[in-house]
This record gives C-alpha cells, structure tokens and sequence, in this order.
C-alpha cells in the first residue's frame, strides 16, 4: 500500500465571476430557457475579465496518519482546496488523488436535511460517508454521547441551533472511522469544552494511522496539533515545512500588510520633547528576532522601537517607558523604567531599543502601542498619539491545546490552582 494518503498535482480552480449556470432541476431548466433571448443584451466582457483562480498550480503530497494544518488569508483558497479533495467540486486542472475513504466537516449543516430529525441525520451522514447501516449503529451511541444532543435526538434538525449542528456533524465525521478527516474551521463554532474535545478526537484520530486535514485561523491550535502545516495565498502554495516556521513564515510575510510598522521621523504635529532622540519606526519580531505581522497569545514577544539621536549624545540617566492601550485609546498596561548607569551609553546616530516580552498576555484584538523617553529628567521624545499598532492572534497561552477562555478579556493570567485542606 503507498505511504501517501493525499496527492494534489498542479490542482487549480477556475471560478467566472457572475457567469450563468446551466439548470440542474426542471424550474431552474425553464427559468433558464426563458431567460436566454436576454443574454443577447448584456454587455460583452472580455476574456478572462471575469474571471479569477481560487487555486493556481498546487501541488503537495500528504502521508497516512499526518495532522496536516492549512493556513492562509481569507480567500487564500483553503476551503475551495478541502471541496475539491472531499469530491464536493471539481477541479478546472490537474488531480487530486484520495486514497482512502473521506470524511469531510466543511462548514454547520453540511450534509444535514432541516425536516430530520438528530438520528435521523446520523444515518444520513453516515450513509453520506459511504457507512453501512451495521456500521453507523455500532458507533451510534458514542456519537450521541460526544455531540450532547441526546434530549433533542428525535427533535427535527431545523430547530437545532448552529452549535448543536456543529457538535452532530462532527461527531458523525469523527466517529465513523474514515481513512482521511478533513475538518474546515469546526473551532469557529462551540464554546471552550467543545474545542477541546475536538482537539482530542482529532488527536485519536491521528493516533489510529488516520489522516487529518486541518484549516483553521487559530494559530494556537493548529501549532498544538498539526506536525506540518502548509501555507496558501492567492490560490498558490507559497511555501511548506514544520508548524513553527510556517506560522512565522506566514506572520512575517504573508500577513506583511498588516505588520505593526509606522514611519514616526517626519512626525511633527502631536509631539513633544526636545528631539534630542526620536522614535523612527515600530516593529514587533518574535524570539528569533524575525519580524513578524501578528502576535500570538503566549509567545515571545520583541518591541522594537527604531530611533535617531544627536550626535556624541552620552545616556546615563533614562527613563524610558511603553504603554499598551486598546484600539480606543483606554490604557491596559505601562511599563515604565529609570536606568541611572550608563547601559544606554554613546548611542549617537541610529539604532533601535528592544523591549522583550516573555509570555504575551493579552488576547485577540488590535492595541495601541505608546513610548515616551526622557534624558535626565527632560522629556527627549514623546509620540502623544502613540507609535503604531499591534494585531493579536489566540494562541495556546495555557499549553493546553486549545485557546482557552474565548470570551471578552483582555489579558491572560498565569496562575495555577492547588488545594488546600
């Protein structure tokens, strides 16, 4: 039996943009036979005007029993690539070779009918999967038990809310034992307990020899449970490897537009200090001092605040200090030092203070990032409305698997729990 479980070769998806379809039932048939005496009207477009690739020449090969990440911008072609590996699309080129029976979570409801009911729906799916009936019953009763619907098994699934659509079509795809999961986003919906459980099956799910298929956003599950992770943007595999450097690879240079950087030299309006050093620019870059786009909850985090000072300027009494706000300019955090000796010394000309972060602790969502230096007691620089942004990703700040708390917060705590009698 071949090691490989996925092949994509040279896979690409042509889609036209407002192009007609033909009829598949008979009303859509009428309706469109009607219609086309109409088209003769309509403005002429060019070729390929209208046209775009969701995916462009992909090519990569995936072993038995690998938890494989997908990751990428919105309208990378991440979910256009999981339709055309689960046969639900084809593609306009190239090949996708399966081997091994799929069983795909793309999106809540898929493969579900509104008028059945929850068990009713299991066999459906299961039929779906290509299950037989001995089969689906054997793992019925861990189904119901995983999804938590069991007060509401015989309740039609059109009164079933997007959670509960979620938790079913997940356990049915988890449960019925395919060769090669593919899961699209099942961690957008579902509260915290939820998460986990679907991090754990998809980890039993690997253990078994199984292949798993993972897109998500959640940079904090996808590098606590896939080993590789590929990297798509604008429908081309950009670039491939180990979990760690492809989630910085894709914070640094793919997410590029939205790295935290702002040219401060030529500011002059809301400004105060007597300029005897100016901030320049502002960075963030990740423990390897790599520049990166968006933080992560719980990782290692570099500000870098890029300055121009005066000439033979000699520093030996600094405070200098950075302030974290939210985007509405609420402060969060100040961290704020005096340093008496010379630590700071002959810096004339250029270069760049770094403030390093151990753990960062706050949540997802845009902050505010403030800097303010003084030379013995003279204010030399202070950027009133601050010096840039900072864009925040969940990450497994907990080391537990999953992105914990996903709620309205602001920062994580680092604590542990003990008891005492």
């Amino acid at each position: 039996m071949s090691d490989i479980a996925i092949r994509a070769d040279d896979l690409s998806k042509q889609y036209r943009i407002g192009a007609h379809v033909a009829g598949r039932t008979l009303r859509e048939t009428l309706v469109s036979a009607l219609r086309a005496p109409l088209r003769w009207f309509e403005p002429k477009s060019k070729p390929g005007e209208n046209t775009f690739w969701a995916l462009d020449s992909v090519s990569f090969d995936i072993k038995h029993g690998e938890a494989v990440g997908i990751i990428g911008r919105n309208g990378a072609g991440k979910s256009t690539l999981l339709k055309i590996i689960s046969r639900i699309t084809k593609p306009t080129r190239g090949l996708a070779e399966i081997y091994g029976r799929v069983g795909s979570l793309l999106e809540v409801g898929t493969g579900f009918h509104s008028e059945l009911s929850g068990r009713e729906n299991i066999y459906l799916n299961g039929a779906i999967l290509g299950m037989k009936r001995r089969e689906i019953e054997r793992k019925f009763d861990e189904i119901v038990d995983f999804a938590e619907i069991e007060k509401f098994l015989d309740t039609p699934a059109k009164y079933y809310s997007s959670g509960m659509y979620m938790r079913l079509a997940f356990a049915v795809a988890a449960h019925l034992e395919p060769e090669i999961l593919v899961v699209d986003e099942v961690l957008a919906v579902g509260d915290t307990e939820f998460q986990k459980k679907c991090l754990g099956k998809m980890g039993d799910v690997t253990r078994q020899g199984r292949t798993v298929l993972f897109v998500s956003h959640n940079m904090g599950a996808i590098e606590n449970f896939c080993r590789n992770v590929i990297v798509l943007d604008k429908g081309k595999v950009v670039n491939s490897g180990e979990t760690a450097d492809m989630i910085n690879y894709y914070s640094g240079n793919i997410i590029k537009d939205s790295i935290s950087k702002s040219a401060l030299e030529d500011r002059v309006e809301n400004r105060s200090g007597d300029g005897r050093i100016r901030f320049t620019d502002f960075c963030m870059k990740d423990s390897n001092n790599t520049p990166i786009g968006v933080a992560r909850s719980g990782m290692d985090l570099i500000l870098e605040f890029g300055f121009k000072a005066a000439e033979n300027l000699t520093l030996q009494n600094v405070d200098i200090g950075i302030s974290i706000s939210t985007y509405a300019g609420q402060i969060i955090t100040v961290h704020y030092q005096s340093y008496k000796g010379d630590l700071f010394k002959d810096i004339s000309g250029s270069g760049s203070f770094q403030f390093h972060l151990k753990k960062f602790p706050f949540t997802q969502g845009r902050y505010l990032i403030g800097a303010r230096i003084l030379i013995s007691g003279r204010e030399a620089d202070w950027p009133v409305d601050g010096i840039g942004y900072i864009d925040v990703e969940t990450g497994d700040f907990f080391g537990t698997g999953s992105a914990g708390w996903n709620g309205p917060a602001t920062l994580n705590l680092d604590g542990t729990w003990q008891l005492e009698k």
